[in-house]
């Protein structure tokens, strides 16, 4: 792949692919430029163009997540992201081991307000 490029590695996409298809209730959305999923207009994973999945879960969550993983916050596009843990890559490449973290933060998202959307005048 170039360095130019601006979609995230194929075998990254096709891991997180696999790991939201595992999920009934969640879809994928955001192509191949910046794949992600969200509830009610709220995100709560992505996948950066560096190939790094972050999830976003609440305070006691991220905490026990970066704890167990030696994990870092989600840095993307020079901007850390409060709410996203960055999922190391052994992990990412266990689903079934992956799927709980997925789940909480679905669940996570499921309690933020609803965002509304922006109307274009």
């Amino acid at each position: 792949m170039s360095k130019h490029s601006s979609q995230v590695p194929a075998d990254k996409l096709a891991l997180y692919r696999q790991l939201i298809d595992a999920h009934p209730e969640i879809e994928l959305r955001g192509g191949l430029k910046l794949p992600y999923t969200s509830h009610q207009g709220n995100m709560f994973s992505q996948l950066t163009k560096a190939g790094v999945l972050g999830l976003r879960m609440g305070k006691a969550e991220r905490a026990a997540f970066m704890a167990e993983f030696d994990g870092d916050l989600l840095e993307t596009y020079g901007t850390i992201m409060k709410e996203y843990v960055a999922v190391p890559d052994h992990l990412l490449e266990d689903t079934q081991r992956l799927l709980p973290y997925l789940e909480q933060s679905y669940a996570y998202a499921k309690t933020l307000k609803p965002q509304q959307r922006k109307r274009k005048k």
